[in-house]
């Protein structure tokens, strides 16, 4: 998928469109892209690569630090001054947004639900938050699942009016930055993967075949698919499911892509059947480590030193070793992983990591 193989009229309208979206610098972009050849020789093809998200330079990255760039850009052109948003305990969604806020001033307030085993100590991205002063409320959820996204706004609205009774100004952010909820009228994480798509065609000089990566709030997946089919590539995007089973959750994606485009007006490119959601590998839920999970994070450590994290990218890894070895892949096409960051993460499960490996 080299430079040469896009459309440059399709390139040329897809940038424009996204130039109507303010953008905040905040990260070292183009992210790395990095041949994982050890891997490749294990799993015996196809040719792997990696999409280093996770080295953005905010925090310790991954794929919020990208969503944030505009997002913040909106946040500060509401003129806000407080930033709300929930997610699980250990949540890199959370980090990032109150790294961000707090380098421009701005109060973070976050909702963690308690979705799986972990304590709520100040361990890994919980830790990180409390070093930012972020202000943390605690609530309880059903265990290795995702809270939707009526609950996570409820919860927020009833925050915001506590802020406002403060003559304070509050930006309310749905988990992920990924559908068009609360203060963000736009998918403005999608579109930031749109963009991403665009990033990564520019730079590889092979054809892929497939963009695998966890999926868990949905823009991600959404705005990968939509820069795709934008821009013209036949490149299969395949979301592992990390917390939802597939079919409501496709439905989901879908209308964030619905929405990704029309945000951009260059029409409608993506079909239902493009949006593909693996839950296979679900496990035992959202934030349960397991085996495979484990397994999947020590051979990638020690065949091409990166880390990954045990909440999202190892599940997806566990899902893509898998497709490989059952030969999912057509030959002779390269696949790319999306690094989505998250690391942070191993920490608070650092016990049952050694007693899985």
């Amino acid at each position: 998928m080299s430079q040469s193989r896009l459309s440059v009229a399709r390139h040329r309208k897809f940038q424009k469109a996204m130039s109507r979206f303010p953008r905040q610098p905040l990260i070292h972009l183009p992210t790395p892209l990095q041949k994982m050849s050890r891997l490749t020789a294990r799993l015996g093809g196809p040719d792997t690569w990696m999409k280093r998200e996770d080295l953005t330079g905010l925090a310790f990255g991954g794929n919020k630090s990208r969503k944030m760039e505009y997002i913040l850009a909106d946040i500060l052109g509401q003129k806000a001054d407080t930033v709300i948003t929930w997610a699980s305990l250990q949540s890199n969604w959370c980090l990032q947004l109150s790294t961000a806020a707090r380098m421009f001033g701005l109060e973070p307030i976050l909702v963690l639900f308690k979705t799986y085993d972990s304590p709520a100590e100040p361990d890994g991205n919980l830790l990180l938050d409390r070093l930012l002063g972020a202000e943390v409320r605690f609530q309880e959820a059903e265990r290795g699942k995702s809270v939707s996204l009526e609950k996570g706004l409820s919860h927020l609205e009833a925050v915001a009016k506590e802020v406002r009774k403060k003559g304070r100004r509050p930006y309310l952010v749905p988990v992920g930055g990924s559908f068009p909820a609360g203060s963000m009228k736009v998918p403005l994480g999608a579109l930031a993967y749109a963009q991403a798509m665009a990033e990564l065609a520019e730079r590889l000089g092979v054809k892929i075949g497939a963009v695998v990566h966890a999926t868990g709030s949905g823009g991600t997946q959404a705005g990968l698919i939509v820069g795709a089919r934008a821009l013209g590539l036949e490149v299969k995007i395949i979301g592992i499911s990390v917390s939802n089973e597939k079919t409501s959750f496709g439905r989901l994606v879908l209308d964030i892509c619905r929405r990704t485009e029309e945000a951009l007006g260059l029409g409608t490119f993506v079909k239902p059947e493009d949006v593909v959601v693996l839950d296979e590998y679900l496990g035992q839920g959202y934030g349960i480590v397991d085996r495979a999970v484990a397994g999947a994070l020590s051979e990638v450590f020690r065949a091409e030193g990166v880390v990954l994290d045990p909440i999202y990218t190892a599940k997806a890894m566990a899902g893509l070793q898998d497709l490989a070895l059952k030969g999912f892949f057509p030959p002779g096409e390269a696949v790319v992983f999306f690094h989505t960051g998250g690391t942070p993460a191993l920490f608070p499960n650092r016990l049952r990591l050694l007693e899985m490996i």
